[in-house]
């Protein structure tokens, strides 16, 4: 079993790396980018709960009744600022994902047999999410890869991010640059892979 514990730390760190990274952002970004790197961060973080490795803690049943509940919220919210475009829709999948990633632990911890907490068409969920992620993990690493621009000095694909400041002054250098922004969605997204597959 050390396998699975270590791949479980790492996938902890990376998500709660990701996570603090998303939320130091949320404090130094204003508008539109500041909503966006705060629903990142509490995915980020939720991630980091979910990976960690059940010999450590092992939480209560009503625990993931309580975090099926909070990312229901977080999809709404998701669903009712999908309008304003953005990275809202991401935001509705990544939070759909944890909820439907919560309901067979929570069948388990309630002695349901197999994985089978979210009914017939869990499968089907699992693999529609698992096709998303790949083609979201694919799309954002090609916007990784740098591009030349007419100077002849390359340069990362954009990725869209407010540098109004905040309250606070303006935004440090690594809290708009574009690569760290999107190099941070890549990791959730690849954790929330290993994740998927792992149901």
């Amino acid at each position: 079993m050390h396998g699975p514990a270590l791949s479980a730390w790492l996938m902890l760190t990376l998500c709660g790396a990701s996570g603090a990274y998303c939320l130091l952002r949320a404090r130094r970004c204003a508008g539109e980018e500041r909503g966006a790197a705060a629903g990142e961060a509490v995915m980020g973080f939720g991630m980091a709960a979910m990976a960690l490795p059940a010999a450590v803690v092992t939480p209560p049943s009503w625990w993931w009744s309580v975090y099926a509940a909070v990312f229901g919220a977080a999809a709404l919210h998701a669903l009712v600022s999908v309008r304003r475009g953005g990275h809202h829709l991401h935001h509705l999948v990544g939070s759909l994902a944890m909820v439907h990633m919560a309901w067979p632990v929570q069948g388990a911890a309630h002695g349901a047999h197999g994985s089978g907490g979210g009914g017939g068409s869990a499968p089907l969920v699992t693999a529609v999410l698992l096709l998303y992620y790949v083609a979201y993990v694919l799309r954002s690493g090609a916007r990784l890869v740098p591009v030349t621009v007419s100077t002849g000095a390359p340069a990362v694909a954009s990725v869209t991010a407010s540098t109004a400041p905040s309250a606070g002054g303006p935004a440090p250098a690594w809290a708009v640059r574009p690569e760290f922004t999107l190099v941070c969605r890549l990791s959730m997204a690849l954790a929330m892979l290993a994740m998927l597959v792992a149901l």
